[in-house]
Parts: C-alpha cells; structure tokens; sequence
C-alpha cells in the first residue's frame, strides 16, 4: 500500500529573492563612483595650481606674475561640484530622473574640458594682473609660458564625461535608494486597540465622571 505524498503548493515553496544588482551593474557602478569621484577632485585640485606664468614691466624692472587656474577660468571647479552632486542624486531617482541626471553629469564633464582646452594658451588673466601691477591699462605681459595644469583639468573632464556615459548607459542596472522611505500612497495598517484595563486608576476616575460606581460588581 502506498501513500500518497502531498505536493507542495507554489505558494508555500520559499522564493529566492532575486539580486537587484547583477555583477556587470555593481562593476559599471563602482567604476562610475571611482571616476566621477576621481575627476572632480583632479578638477578642483587643478584650479588651483598655476596654469600660466610672466613677468610685468613695472618702474623697478620685471616683476613675476603668475595666474592659477581659478583666475583663468571658474568654469570647472563649479562643475566639479555639479558633477558630483550629480553623482549622488544618481542614486536617489529612477528611470526619467535618472536619465536627466546622468545627463547633466556627462554635460559638466564637457564643459570642464571645453573650459580647460580654452584656458591652456589663454594670457587675459595675466593681462589683467601686469596692468593692475604697473598701472598701466595697456600694460601686457611679457615671457609668456604655461604649465601642464589645464591639460590636468582636460583629463577630470574626460574622467566624469565617462562617469555620466555609465550612468546613461548603464545606470539602469544600478540599485535605487530603498523603497521604505518612499510613500505610496497606500493607507497603513493601524495597530489594534486594546480593551481599557477597568482596575487602572484612571479607569477608575473616568467611571466616577460618568457617574458610574466603580466598586460595583459587574
């Protein structure tokens, strides 16, 4: 005689939760962290290195001046930290937003290399400073030379332009900020009210107020 062994429903099977990040989306992830992460501090660090050097004819003889990348250009410090602002909100949108965001982070990615490409054989800021020095409008600056520096902020842009280009192409993979902290909508559960203990004080007090004697036996 045999027994008849009970299937098991599919509902009482235990489901595995599936990975909300496959692999190839935690290794584009990491990646866009470490390069937006990395090109932004290039940038600011490079805005504020020297990026030309010369010298201003003044009533003493020459007098050395130099311009730092701030002075040349403001533009990608500013987007340095646009980018990364952009890289954190990544994570606290989906779908539409996300794509504007990752959008907006390629776009500062460019522009800190369009600024930085401008500003590498640029001379005004070092204008302005050999005319503030002699006092002289006209004054220009002389022995002209220029540092590597801009061509360091070229290389922060090309890290977050590649930063954003993940995110836009891959950022769809990439985990979202929990879903506990966001409302549904959905009217919550209240918590079952339990019948008032008659031998609490104030119990006690609420039957007297109603004119009730509490020493009465129900």
């Amino acid at each position: 005689m045999t027994s008849a062994v009970p299937t098991p429903r599919t509902e009482d099977v235990p489901q595995v939760a599936a990975d909300p990040a496959p692999r190839g989306g935690r290794r584009s992830l990491a990646a866009a962290l470490l390069l937006g992460a990395a090109g932004a501090a290039l940038a600011l660090l490079a805005s504020r290195q020297s990026w030309a050097h010369g010298t201003a004819a003044v009533a003493g003889g020459d007098f050395p001046l130099t311009a730092k990348g701030s002075d040349v250009t403001g533009v990608p410090a500013a987007l340095a930290i646009v980018g990364l602002a952009a890289l954190v909100a990544v994570f606290a949108v989906r779908r539409t937003g996300r794509l504007l965001v990752s959008l907006l982070l390629a776009l500062s990615g460019v522009g800190i290399v369009v600024a930085a490409l401008l500003g590498a054989d640029d001379s005004a800021a070092l204008d302005d400073k050999a005319a503030e020095t002699s006092g002289d409008a006209a004054a220009r600056i002389s022995d002209l030379s220029h540092t590597g520096w801009p061509y360091a902020a070229v290389a922060a842009g090309a890290l977050i332009l590649a930063a954003g280009l993940l995110a836009l192409f891959c950022g769809r993979n990439w985990p979202a900020m929990s879903g506990r902290y966001e409302r549904d909508g959905a009217p919550r559960p209240r918590a079952p009210r339990r019948a008032p203990d008659p031998d609490r004080p104030e119990e006690l007090w609420k039957a007297i107020d109603r004119g009730e004697d509490p020493t009465r036996e129900p």
